[in-house]
């Protein structure tokens, strides 16, 4: 079932979004900002994975605890999608990476495919978070979403940090059984495709290109 797990009335999230937002926030503290609000998302999206109980030896006596009982991929959408996968790797030391490329085409905001590197997801359980930290058209994470499920993935979570109405509405259009957490639900897509209010373009502010 669809659902979106929006983080923003934390105060701690609210707090990073307001210094992705200025205009006046440098690459460093844009990309640290980042990165802090990546890992409160991934924290969130990852609360429901699957976990079998394992007898642990303390230096005191036995106990059990959870451990995780599936593959977790982190999918980074490129370029974007990267700025979230240190965060993944630090949370999930054990996690994969796969990676597929995408852009969109300025003129009919339509997703191009240039690079996939993914495994066959249908031999075994895979929990598989797919990165990328704006989600405005919808089409880039619809087009993703799709490469995955052919792949035989059917655990599929969508990761940003602010979201567009329009993208979450295409986004379930296409593939309901996919949740979304995200930071911030932002008000529109303006006439050229871009979220307001936003934050510019993440990529070019994360990579200070």
């Amino acid at each position: 079932m669809s659902q979106v797990i929006e983080l923003k009335s934390h105060p701690l999230v609210s707090h990073n979004l307001a210094l992705l937002r200025s205009k006046d926030t440098d690459s460093q503290r844009f990309r640290e900002s980042a990165q802090r609000l990546s890992t409160m998302v991934m924290v969130a999206a990852t609360e429901s994975l699957n976990t079998v109980e394992q007898t642990v030896e303390t230096p005191m006596k036995s106990t059990s605890e959870m451990i995780l009982a599936e593959d977790v991929w982190l999918i980074p959408i490129l370029r974007a999608g990267l700025a979230m996968v240190d965060v993944g790797l630090n949370l999930i030391p054990e996690a994969h990476v796969g990676f597929i490329g995408l852009y969109r085409d300025e003129a009919t905001l339509q997703p191009k495919h240039y690079y996939k590197n993914l495994p066959d997801f249908s031999e075994s359980a895979h929990a598989c978070l797919i990165l990328d930290p704006m989600l405005a058209t919808g089409g880039s994470s619809v087009a993703a979403i799709q490469m995955l499920k052919d792949e035989g993935a059917s655990d599929i979570s969508l990761l940003t940090l602010i979201c567009a109405p329009e993208g979450i509405k295409e986004v379930f259009a296409k593939h309901p059984d996919v949740s979304i957490f995200t930071a911030s639900v932002d008000e529109h897509l303006n006439e050229v495709g871009y979220i307001v209010p936003g934050l510019g373009d993440a990529g070019d502010r994360y990579f200070g290109t």
